[in-house]
């Protein structure tokens, strides 16, 4: 089963021939019965069978839903619990779809806005059509390329069906999407975790929350029983290293600093050394961002990368790009020129809860094939986690179809 069908696809829905035996079997003879049919009047069996059923789905629904007789079964069905206001309710815990449905809730409306009212807007599959479409998605920061690749699949798909009205095409662009990110099934989304020491080095331009992300995944990773180090190794902008240091005094983590301006190498060697000597199984290492200055910051990573292999030959085990969402396009430029400075394992997607540009994920899947492994949900503590493809493409699409 695909990734569409597993998201979007219907139930699988039980035999008619169960369905009717369980009904005959709970049916009540001892109630009243209508009245008996004229001699010359025969129900064909096909009608039987299905009045049996509509008369069991509506006892099981006045079951699960006790409610006034005169509301109607659907809208028994369509009542949301989650309307109840978090504020209203103290205990109240998210689930991580529930994260992703909150966090995505901007990109989900405005992208289904204006799908919505590109389709209202058009009475026919025509060339202006199409043009119009493609256009809409590079305005839901999907990319470029997505939306052209996009474009040209479903004027393919509109001459095989013989589609002649937009809303035929609605369920095969969402579909489309979701092959888009699914490709071929195989998204690397996990971290590397090793049994021993686990070494991740975080890169990114200032700004984009990539110490933030360091710290609150230290808490996170301490509540989960890990012992955890940072090493702060922005050691030419002060303000990053005391953003570390705070950090860690609030999730109660040690952190390695340096000398201002010290050797970030040098930093990242004591960490290194002092990580394996007490036993540590996370060490996060926080890096400059000052991609202005490409030539400087490559060689920097480079020599950073030489001495956390001196210490430990496989590491880094994951290296992370933050990126944030908020920037759209800006965030696909990002990662296209960080790539080309050190080899990315994972993207660090951040900020998403406060943007509408949460499309930039189809757009790095595709031009770029680096994975989204982790992602922000919002400013709390907790409010980060690791990327599930099936919960943000659920959360992104949900009610577009």
């Amino acid at each position: 089963m695909g990734l569409f069908d597993r998201l979007f696809g219907k139930k699988e829905e039980p035999k008619i021939e169960e369905v009717v035996k369980e009904a005959l079997e709970n049916l009540d003879l001892s109630e009243d019965v209508e009245p008996a049919l004229a001699e010359n009047e025969v129900v064909p069996q096909e009608e039987a069978e299905v009045e049996i059923v509509e008369q069991a789905e509506l006892q099981e629904e006045k079951i699960q839903y006790p409610v006034e007789e005169s509301i109607d079964s659907e809208q028994v069905v369509e009542v949301p619990q989650e309307e109840v206001p978090e504020e209203e309710n103290p205990e109240f815990i998210e689930t991580v779809q529930e994260k992703y449905d909150r966090s995505l809730k901007k990109t989900r409306t405005g992208f289904g806005a204006r799908l919505n009212a590109f389709f209202a807007n058009f009475r026919s599959v025509d060339e202006e059509f199409f043009e119009e479409l493609e256009e809409l998605l590079i305005m839901s920061d999907v990319g470029v390329q997505v939306a052209s690749n996009l474009t040209e699949e479903l004027r393919y798909e509109a001459k095989l069906e013989n589609a002649k009205k937009p809303d035929a095409l609605r369920r095969v662009i969402i579909e489309k999407l979701v092959e888009l990110y699914e490709k071929d099934g195989n998204y690397d989304e996990s971290i590397h975790f090793q049994d021993g020491l686990t070494v991740m080095l975080f890169v990114g331009v200032n700004g984009v929350g990539k110490t933030t992300s360091i710290g609150k995944l230290a808490h996170r990773y301490k509540q989960a029983g890990k012992k955890v180090m940072l090493v702060a190794a922005d050691t030419f902008r002060a303000g990053a290293v005391a953003q570390l240091a705070e950090w860690g005094r609030r999730v109660d983590v040690p952190v390695v600093t340096g000398p201002e301006k010290a050797d970030p190498a040098s930093v990242v060697f004591d960490g290194m050394e002092l990580a394996v000597a007490e036993g540590i199984d996370i060490l996060m290492i926080d890096t400059a961002g000052r991609l202005q200055n490409k030539d400087n910051l490559m060689a920097e990573l480079e020599k950073i990368g030489r001495i956390i292999k001196r210490v430990v030959p496989e590491a880094p085990h994951e290296t992370f790009l933050a990126l944030d969402a908020s920037t759209g396009q800006n965030a696909l430029v990002q990662a296209k020129e960080f790539s080309k400075i050190t080899p990315l394992t994972g993207i660090v997607l951040t900020k998403i809860d406060g943007t509408a540009r949460g499309g930039v994920v189809l757009a790095i899947r595709e031009e770029l094939n680096i994975p989204v492994k982790l992602i922000g949900f919002g400013e709390k503590i907790d409010d980060i986690g690791e990327f599930n493809s099936e919960n943000f493409m659920k959360g992104l699409l949900e009610g577009l179809i």
